[in-house]
């Protein structure tokens, strides 16, 4: 059985995952009404894998005898100055989700829950991971330069990477 800490501690984690793939969403809107389809596939690619993030935290909760509750979740965010400016966003929206498993991993060892511990441990390998990527795209938007011509040619790296990007299915979760 889950300690109930634990518990609302992953709850809140279910949440933010579960948002992460909205904003994900939200922002792959822009880029695709923004004739950006290369950045745009590249964040519907991000989307779905939140939404793989979200499925091992929930089914992690009902494994372990606790109750993965899902929650109102506000609006994202959905207009941006620019895709420099979204991918600082998405940089911020990272490095939060960073700090909250950092905190879910705390949490867990206080609580003596090391088998929560343990899992959390790929989530920390996968956030030094994500934030890597999203500081690399954002040095890349800044070399092409903000002009059409940049945007043209980083849309094109976002397609290529999203071509080349894996994301596990919903059915291999555990």
């Amino acid at each position: 059985m889950i300690n109930k800490t634990v518990e609302k501690a992953i709850n809140e984690q279910i949440k933010l995952e579960e948002h992460s793939s909205r904003i994900y969403l939200a922002m792959a809107s822009w880029c695709e009404t923004n004739g950006l389809p290369g950045a745009a596939a590249y964040l519907f690619k991000q989307t779905e894998e939140e939404r793989f993030h979200l499925r091992k935290f929930i089914n992690y909760q009902n494994d372990r005898g606790g109750f993965a509750k899902l929650q109102t979740l506000d609006a994202p965010e959905f207009e941006f100055k620019s895709l420099n400016d979204l991918f600082e966003k998405v940089l911020v929206h990272e490095e939060l989700i960073t700090s909250s498993i950092s905190n879910l991993y705390e949490i867990a060892v206080n609580e003596k829950d090391f088998t929560t511990a343990n899992f959390l441990q790929w989530f920390i390998t996968e956030q030094i991971e994500e934030e890597s990527t999203f500081r690399t795209i954002i040095d890349k938007i800044k070399l092409a330069g903000t002009e059409k011509g940049g945007y043209f040619l980083m849309d094109k790296e976002l397609a290529a990477m999203a071509a080349a990007k894996i994301v596990p299915s919903a059915d291999t979760v555990n």
